[in-house]
């Protein structure tokens, strides 16, 4: 066996380095490709399939003339600190829905434009031809969107759902989006009020402030719930946290602030996940109460079991 001194060995390991480096040469650095977000994401409720698609994002900049308008800046700046939020820009998401009962594919909202859902969905393995049924939620422009097509319908073969307190009031406003949206779909819109059946297993709720007519849905199946929150809060943390905080896109601040207490107290006493239209993706977590109010928790792997 052979035997090395103090001084061999400590010479032997300082040549370990210079060995390495002259056996694998250099390598040129990879190219950046910019930062990256996933495009869909696909659970499972009981019997259905539920699939949400990031289909986009706006970078908007002072918060606090959207969000806490209605508390001092101090007290803005508190919380966001608290949850490790800048003050200077926010980004929100806009999150589509489509519940894939096994008879019937239904989307909820359509996005921005036709072109981001569509892709979208394509690389989710739906094309908008497959697509039975659209529901509108309300009709926020970031929600009607992606009705049409150059003045087609962009999914040429489903029926659209959505509220007649809804439709009834946009019919009545002079608004760009529904004249340009909607109107011209009429013969395809049927209407629904609290507590309607989209399809067995789907029902509309009511949750009215944010629009006069604006709908959550819940979605039932196999033994299992999961509501699609839409609108009624629109932040993660300075809505949903402060359900009281006003927001500027709500149309009616207060109703808005009680319609998001209910359905924020419901969720936290039974559990129930949700999917929020502009909750960081994939858009579903649950609800927690926390002193006056609320806390998401996203959801990591609790669908997929």
């Amino acid at each position: 066996m052979t035997r090395f001194t103090r001084r061999q060995a400590l010479s032997a390991a300082a040549a370990v380095p210079l060995a390495a480096g002259l056996a694998r040469p250099a390598l040129a650095a990879a190219d950046k490709q910019g930062a990256a977000t996933p495009s869909f994401n696909r659970v499972t409720l009981g019997d259905f399939e539920v699939t949400t698609i990031a289909a986009g994002a706006a970078v908007r900049e002072d918060p606090q003339s959207i969000f806490g308008m209605n508390v001092d800046a101090e007290a803005f700046q508190e919380v966001s600190d608290q949850n490790f939020l800048p003050t200077d820009k926010l980004v929100i998401p806009f999150t589509p829905t489509v519940v894939n009962t096994g008879a019937e594919l239904i989307l909820f909202d359509t996005g921005l434009n036709p072109e981001g859902t569509t892709g979208l969905l394509e690389q989710a393995g739906i094309s908008a031809d497959q697509v039975d049924t659209v529901v509108l939620t309300h009709m926020h422009g970031d929600h009607i969107g992606g009705l049409s097509t150059d003045g087609a319908p962009t999914f040429a073969n489903a029926k659209i759902i959505t509220g007649a307190a809804e439709h009834n009031y946009w019919a009545g406003a002079d608004n760009d989006n529904f004249k340009g949206k909607v109107a011209p779909l009429n013969d395809r819109i049927s209407f629904l009020d609290d507590g309607g059946s989209v399809a067995s297993g789907i029902t509309a709720m009511s949750a009215f402030g944010h629009t006069p007519g604006h709908m959550t849905y819940m979605i039932e199946s196999g033994g299992k719930q999961l509501v699609i929150f839409a609108d009624t809060a629109n932040h993660y943390v300075w809505s949903l946290g402060y359900p009281d905080w006003e927001v500027r896109f709500d149309m009616d601040k207060a109703a808005a602030a009680a319609t998001r207490r209910k359905v924020l107290s419901m969720l936290a006493t039974d559990k129930i996940p949700f999917i929020g239209y502009h909750m960081p993706f994939p858009g579903m977590g649950y609800v927690e109460t926390r002193g006056d109010g609320f806390r998401y928790v996203p959801v990591s792997y609790q669908m997929m079991l």
